[in-house]
């Protein structure tokens, strides 16, 4: 095992951050309720386990969002053979998004620009998509987040540098003590921290977004279409950023996201706002006409009228 230094634990870390290219592959993994050991390949992708009533169904990068979305359709029906799927899934559930992470410097496909709008979007998808409640919370998964900043302060590399230097690892505390109390640090050990930090936002030489719960039924592509089309799509990237730009001075934001979810008038005004700026780029661009209502019909349900899937799990408990 190499043991690094601080210096090249921070080359190590940008070196595994961004790998800049134009937008185009869209890559998901969507969690299931499973008990399941190892790992196994499926069609597209593969299933692994995450934890003990946990499993994800992972699929490769692909040239865009129809072909994800087909490929993870037949994964997770694959996946069915191995698990069963029963009953709801586990609170830790969520479904994530690999999308590229954009160009180096300025302009509409530059890295900074996607940065900042994945960043500003991010607590409004998860208030859209929460359906983990628990007692005073829409959403617990995300209540582990009520303390993170909307737009981590800094560039990118060094927001991401500084973030994963100072979060503490499974078995303590985070690399940046460690070398300041003298201890060891091996590369193998600092990229299985890397792999294990879950923020909204994370630099994987992609960016990945890991802004929603698991969704009833099929409603899993419904969290993956907006995510990349909001972030992919010029036009609505443009129309989410002037939704969401603002929220970076809010104060609280992640903790009211997780808790309130749309019954907070901010989030819900920006929900609204990128919801109709996602599906009127889909209908730009010929989606599906599946996908086209899957979406429409989520936004009726839900988004229009300040609610989410856990303000239905929350009637049903007090019905």
């Amino acid at each position: 095992m190499t043991t690094l230094t601080e210096q090249a634990a921070e080359q190590l870390i940008a070196g595994h951050a961004f790998a800049p290219a134009p937008p185009g592959f869209v890559g998901a993994a969507v969690d299931v309720p499973a008990s399941l050991s190892g790992r196994r390949p499926l069609r597209h992708g593969f299933l692994a386990a995450r934890g003990p009533r946990l499993a994800v169904v992972s699929g490769p990068p692909s040239p865009g969002l129809a072909v994800c979305l087909d490929r993870m359709t037949d994964d997770l029906r694959a996946a069915r053979s191995f698990v069963g799927l029963p009953g709801r899934p586990d609170a830790e559930a969520g479904i994530r998004v690999g999308l590229e992470a954009g160009l180096e410097g300025g302009g509409v496909l530059g890295l900074r620009r996607r940065w900042r709008l994945a960043h500003t979007v991010a607590p409004v998808l998860a208030a859209s998509f929460a359906h983990a409640p628990a007692p005073g919370w829409r959403s617990v998964r995300q209540a582990s987040r009520r303390d993170h900043p909307v737009v981590p302060p800094g560039d990118p590399l060094r927001a991401w540098l500084a973030y994963a230097m100072s979060t503490a690892t499974g078995d303590g505390g985070s690399p940046r003590d460690r070398f300041r109390n003298g201890e060891p640090v091996t590369s193998e050990k600092l990229l299985h921290h890397l792999d294990s930090l879950r923020p909204p936002v994370a630099p994987r030489g992609h960016l990945e977004l890991d802004v929603a719960d698991a969704q009833p039924g099929d409603g899993w592509r419904v969290p993956i279409a907006i995510i990349a089309t909001l972030l992919d799509d010029p036009q609505a990237a443009a129309e989410a950023a002037a939704a969401t730009d603002h929220l970076a001075a809010e104060p609280r934001l992640w903790e009211r996201a997780a808790r309130d979810a749309l019954t907070d008038p901010v989030l819900a005004a920006a929900a609204r706002d990128c919801f109709l700026a996602a599906y009127a780029a889909l209908s730009r661009q010929g989606a599906a006409r599946s996908l086209r209502d899957a979406v429409a019909d989520y936004a009726e349900r839900y988004v229009l009228r300040s609610r989410t899937p856990a303000d239905d799990v929350l009637d049903h408990a007090l019905s």
